[in-house]
Protein backbone atom coordinates (compact mmCIF):
# COMPACT_ATOMS: atom_id res chain seq x y z
CA UNK A 1 0.00 0.00 0.00
CA UNK A 2 1.40 3.78 -1.03
CA UNK A 3 1.31 6.17 1.67
CA UNK A 4 1.64 10.12 1.28
CA UNK A 5 0.79 12.80 2.53
CA UNK A 6 -1.22 15.48 -0.01
CA UNK A 7 -0.01 18.95 2.13
CA UNK A 8 1.21 19.43 5.62
CA UNK A 9 -1.58 21.19 7.43
CA UNK A 10 -3.01 17.69 9.48
CA UNK A 11 -5.96 18.25 11.78
CA UNK A 12 -7.34 16.73 14.72
CA UNK A 13 -11.35 16.18 15.19
CA UNK A 14 -12.65 14.89 18.20
CA UNK A 15 -14.78 11.46 16.74
CA UNK A 16 -17.48 12.46 19.45
CA UNK A 17 -18.07 15.48 17.62
CA UNK A 18 -20.10 14.63 14.18
CA UNK A 19 -20.95 18.26 13.60
CA UNK A 20 -16.96 18.70 13.34
CA UNK A 21 -15.45 16.36 11.01
CA UNK A 22 -16.56 17.24 7.86
CA UNK A 23 -15.77 20.58 8.37
CA UNK A 24 -12.45 19.28 9.99
CA UNK A 25 -11.79 17.04 6.57
CA UNK A 26 -12.66 20.00 4.37
CA UNK A 27 -10.38 22.49 5.73
CA UNK A 28 -7.44 20.43 6.28
CA UNK A 29 -5.00 18.46 4.10
CA UNK A 30 -5.80 15.64 6.19
CA UNK A 31 -7.78 14.87 9.37
CA UNK A 32 -7.26 12.93 12.00
CA UNK A 33 -10.33 11.93 13.87
CA UNK A 34 -9.27 11.28 17.54
CA UNK A 35 -10.56 8.62 19.70
CA UNK A 36 -7.63 9.39 22.45
CA UNK A 37 -6.82 12.72 24.19
CA UNK A 38 -8.79 14.85 22.14
CA UNK A 39 -12.12 13.30 22.63
CA UNK A 40 -11.87 13.62 26.29
CA UNK A 41 -14.40 11.04 27.99
CA UNK A 42 -16.53 9.25 25.01
CA UNK A 43 -19.24 7.31 23.91
CA UNK A 44 -17.23 5.00 22.24
CA UNK A 45 -20.18 3.47 19.95
CA UNK A 46 -21.44 6.94 18.84
CA UNK A 47 -18.34 7.77 18.06
CA UNK A 48 -17.72 4.84 16.31
CA UNK A 49 -21.35 5.73 14.49
CA UNK A 50 -19.65 9.22 14.16
CA UNK A 51 -16.85 8.10 11.80
CA UNK A 52 -18.40 5.43 10.11
CA UNK A 53 -21.32 7.95 8.62
CA UNK A 54 -18.54 11.01 7.86
CA UNK A 55 -17.90 9.34 4.54
CA UNK A 56 -14.35 11.04 4.41
CA UNK A 57 -11.84 9.78 1.67
CA UNK A 58 -9.86 7.44 3.84
CA UNK A 59 -6.43 8.91 1.61
CA UNK A 60 -7.07 11.98 3.28
CA UNK A 61 -8.17 10.15 6.60
CA UNK A 62 -6.39 8.82 9.82
CA UNK A 63 -7.92 7.70 12.63
CA UNK A 64 -6.13 8.18 16.00
CA UNK A 65 -7.16 4.98 18.19
CA UNK A 66 -5.98 4.51 22.22
CA UNK A 67 -2.51 3.33 22.57
CA UNK A 68 -1.66 -0.33 22.96
CA UNK A 69 -1.82 -0.65 26.85
CA UNK A 70 -5.30 0.59 26.88
CA UNK A 71 -8.16 -1.71 27.56
CA UNK A 72 -10.25 0.01 24.36
CA UNK A 73 -7.16 -0.33 21.85
CA UNK A 74 -8.64 -3.97 19.89
CA UNK A 75 -11.83 -2.55 20.39
CA UNK A 76 -10.63 0.29 18.41
CA UNK A 77 -8.78 -1.69 15.89
CA UNK A 78 -11.54 -4.03 15.20
CA UNK A 79 -13.45 -1.06 14.94
CA UNK A 80 -11.03 0.98 12.41
CA UNK A 81 -11.01 -2.38 10.21
CA UNK A 82 -14.15 -2.75 9.63
CA UNK A 83 -14.01 0.82 7.97
CA UNK A 84 -12.58 2.07 4.79
CA UNK A 85 -9.74 3.63 6.35
CA UNK A 86 -6.15 2.09 6.34
CA UNK A 87 -4.24 4.90 8.21
CA UNK A 88 -4.17 5.10 11.66
CA UNK A 89 -2.06 7.16 14.52
CA UNK A 90 -1.21 4.89 17.37
CA UNK A 91 -0.38 7.00 20.65
CA UNK A 92 1.78 5.53 23.72
CA UNK A 93 4.12 3.51 22.27
CA UNK A 94 6.82 2.07 24.41
CA UNK A 95 9.41 -0.50 22.97
CA UNK A 96 7.59 -1.70 19.91
CA UNK A 97 4.56 -1.75 17.47
CA UNK A 98 1.94 -4.32 18.10
CA UNK A 99 1.36 -7.05 16.03
CA UNK A 100 -2.13 -7.71 13.95
CA UNK A 101 -2.22 -4.55 12.26
CA UNK A 102 -0.20 -5.79 8.56
CA UNK A 103 -3.43 -4.07 6.67
CA UNK A 104 -2.69 -0.35 7.95
CA UNK A 105 -0.36 2.41 7.40
CA UNK A 106 0.48 3.47 11.36
CA UNK A 107 1.69 6.47 12.21
CA UNK A 108 3.53 5.85 15.50
CA UNK A 109 3.38 8.56 18.13
CA UNK A 110 6.76 9.21 20.15
CA UNK A 111 5.61 10.36 24.04
CA UNK A 112 6.89 8.09 26.05
CA UNK A 113 10.52 7.83 27.20
CA UNK A 114 10.86 4.30 26.12
CA UNK A 115 9.33 4.77 22.53
CA UNK A 116 12.54 7.67 22.33
CA UNK A 117 14.97 4.77 23.71
CA UNK A 118 14.27 2.27 21.02
CA UNK A 119 13.02 4.68 18.45
CA UNK A 120 15.11 2.77 15.48
CA UNK A 121 13.08 -0.45 16.52
CA UNK A 122 10.09 1.78 15.75
CA UNK A 123 10.62 3.83 12.92
CA UNK A 124 11.92 0.69 10.83
CA UNK A 125 8.64 -1.03 11.76
CA UNK A 126 7.51 -2.32 8.32
CA UNK A 127 3.91 -0.97 9.07
CA UNK A 128 4.99 2.25 9.85
CA UNK A 129 4.76 4.79 7.62
CA UNK A 130 5.56 7.76 9.77
CA UNK A 131 6.51 9.10 13.35
CA UNK A 132 4.52 11.90 15.12
CA UNK A 133 6.08 13.55 18.67
CA UNK A 134 3.47 14.16 21.65
CA UNK A 135 5.55 16.88 23.74
CA UNK A 136 2.47 17.15 26.62
CA UNK A 137 2.80 12.99 27.35
CA UNK A 138 6.75 13.18 27.31
CA UNK A 139 6.99 15.76 29.43
CA UNK A 140 4.77 14.06 32.48
CA UNK A 141 6.16 10.73 32.01
CA UNK A 142 9.60 12.05 32.53
CA UNK A 143 8.49 13.65 35.79
CA UNK A 144 7.84 17.55 34.21
CA UNK A 145 5.49 19.57 34.78
CA UNK A 146 5.90 22.29 31.78
CA UNK A 147 7.09 21.11 27.97
CA UNK A 148 8.07 25.13 26.83
CA UNK A 149 9.52 27.94 29.00
CA UNK A 150 7.69 29.81 30.55
CA UNK A 151 7.76 33.48 30.68
CA UNK A 152 9.43 33.63 34.00
CA UNK A 153 12.16 31.77 32.42
CA UNK A 154 14.15 33.75 30.23
CA UNK A 155 15.08 31.87 27.33
CA UNK A 156 15.26 32.53 23.09
CA UNK A 157 14.37 28.85 23.04
CA UNK A 158 10.22 27.65 23.41
CA UNK A 159 10.94 23.88 23.88
CA UNK A 160 13.02 22.65 26.55
CA UNK A 161 16.22 20.71 25.30
CA UNK A 162 14.48 17.19 26.49
CA UNK A 163 11.91 17.79 24.14
CA UNK A 164 14.07 19.40 21.59
CA UNK A 165 16.21 16.32 21.65
CA UNK A 166 13.06 14.05 21.27
CA UNK A 167 11.91 16.11 17.90
CA UNK A 168 15.34 15.83 16.41
CA UNK A 169 16.20 11.81 17.08
CA UNK A 170 12.74 11.54 16.09
CA UNK A 171 13.17 13.25 12.23
CA UNK A 172 16.42 11.43 12.36
CA UNK A 173 15.14 8.01 13.24
CA UNK A 174 12.24 8.53 10.25
CA UNK A 175 14.11 10.16 7.58
CA UNK A 176 16.59 7.26 8.17
CA UNK A 177 14.02 4.79 7.93
CA UNK A 178 12.59 6.27 4.81
CA UNK A 179 9.30 7.24 6.71
CA UNK A 180 7.66 10.61 7.52
CA UNK A 181 7.62 13.17 10.35
CA UNK A 182 4.96 15.15 11.46
CA UNK A 183 5.73 17.73 13.73
CA UNK A 184 3.77 17.96 17.29
CA UNK A 185 1.29 20.74 17.43
CA UNK A 186 1.00 24.35 18.97
CA UNK A 187 -0.85 23.96 21.77
CA UNK A 188 -1.61 28.04 21.82
CA UNK A 189 -4.03 28.21 19.10
CA UNK A 190 -3.95 32.13 19.81
CA UNK A 191 0.09 32.65 19.19
CA UNK A 192 -0.13 32.91 15.06
CA UNK A 193 3.51 34.28 15.54
CA UNK A 194 4.48 31.15 17.81
CA UNK A 195 2.89 28.74 15.58
CA UNK A 196 4.33 30.19 12.07
CA UNK A 197 8.22 30.14 13.79
CA UNK A 198 7.64 26.49 14.57
CA UNK A 199 6.15 25.17 11.61
CA UNK A 200 8.95 26.98 9.19
CA UNK A 201 11.85 25.28 11.23
CA UNK A 202 9.63 22.05 10.69
CA UNK A 203 9.77 22.94 6.77
CA UNK A 204 12.86 23.85 6.71
CA UNK A 205 13.86 21.26 8.62
CA UNK A 206 12.09 18.21 6.70
CA UNK A 207 9.01 17.93 8.06
CA UNK A 208 6.48 16.47 5.96
CA UNK A 209 3.96 18.31 7.70
CA UNK A 210 2.92 19.76 11.16
CA UNK A 211 -0.36 19.07 13.14
CA UNK A 212 -2.99 21.37 14.12
CA UNK A 213 -5.84 21.70 16.89
CA UNK A 214 -7.66 24.34 15.59
CA UNK A 215 -8.87 25.59 12.16
CA UNK A 216 -7.44 28.79 12.83
CA UNK A 217 -3.86 26.73 12.44
CA UNK A 218 -4.02 25.70 9.00
CA UNK A 219 -3.49 28.92 6.58
CA UNK A 220 -0.80 29.49 8.72
CA UNK A 221 1.19 25.81 8.93
CA UNK A 222 0.47 26.14 4.71
CA UNK A 223 2.19 29.29 4.47
CA UNK A 224 4.87 28.38 6.86
CA UNK A 225 6.11 25.81 4.51
CA UNK A 226 4.87 27.58 1.85
CA UNK A 227 8.79 28.40 0.52
CA UNK A 228 9.52 32.59 -0.05
CA UNK A 229 9.52 33.98 -3.23
CA UNK A 230 12.98 34.96 -2.49
CA UNK A 231 14.03 31.29 -2.01
CA UNK A 232 11.94 29.97 -5.18
CA UNK A 233 14.12 32.75 -7.24
CA UNK A 234 17.34 31.12 -5.55
CA UNK A 235 16.30 27.50 -6.20
CA UNK A 236 15.65 27.94 -9.66
CA UNK A 237 18.69 30.01 -10.89
CA UNK A 238 20.50 27.37 -8.81
CA UNK A 239 18.71 24.39 -10.64
CA UNK A 240 18.89 26.49 -13.75
CA UNK A 241 22.82 26.72 -13.55
CA UNK A 242 23.36 23.10 -12.43
CA UNK A 243 21.96 21.86 -15.94
CA UNK A 244 24.99 23.81 -17.43
CA UNK A 245 27.70 22.02 -15.44
CA UNK A 246 28.56 18.48 -14.10
CA UNK A 247 29.81 18.98 -11.10
CA UNK A 248 30.06 22.56 -8.51
CA UNK A 249 29.72 25.76 -9.74
CA UNK A 250 29.53 29.20 -8.14
CA UNK A 251 26.86 31.83 -7.87
CA UNK A 252 26.61 34.91 -6.01
CA UNK A 253 29.59 34.30 -4.64
CA UNK A 254 29.18 30.96 -2.70
CA UNK A 255 30.17 27.71 -3.90
CA UNK A 256 27.14 25.06 -5.00
CA UNK A 257 27.46 21.36 -5.10
CA UNK A 258 24.65 18.59 -5.64
CA UNK A 259 23.69 18.91 -1.60
CA UNK A 260 22.98 22.56 -1.87
CA UNK A 261 21.25 21.23 -5.67
CA UNK A 262 18.83 18.90 -3.96
CA UNK A 263 17.87 21.40 -1.64
CA UNK A 264 16.76 24.07 -4.13
CA UNK A 265 15.30 21.45 -6.24
CA UNK A 266 12.69 20.38 -3.09
CA UNK A 267 12.14 23.67 -2.55
CA UNK A 268 10.50 24.15 -5.77
CA UNK A 269 8.75 21.02 -5.14
CA UNK A 270 7.49 22.42 -1.87
CA UNK A 271 6.53 25.60 -4.04
CA UNK A 272 4.77 23.30 -6.44
CA UNK A 273 2.99 21.87 -4.15
CA UNK A 274 1.52 25.08 -2.24
CA UNK A 275 0.76 26.71 -5.81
Amino acid sequence: MSFAIPGPALLFAPANRAEVIPKAAAQADMVILDLEDGAGNLDRQQAYQNIREAGLDPATTIVRTVGPSDEHFEEDIEFVRSTEYRTVMLPKVYEQIPEGLDEFHVIAMIETPLAVVHLQDIATHPNVVGLFWGAEDLTTMLGGTHSRYLDDEPHRLAYRDTMRTTRALMHIHAAAAGKISIDAVHADFHDEAGQFEEAVDAARSGFAATACIHPKQIAVVRRAYAPEPQQVQWAQRVVEKASQYPGAFKLDGEMVDAPLIAQAERVLERANLNS
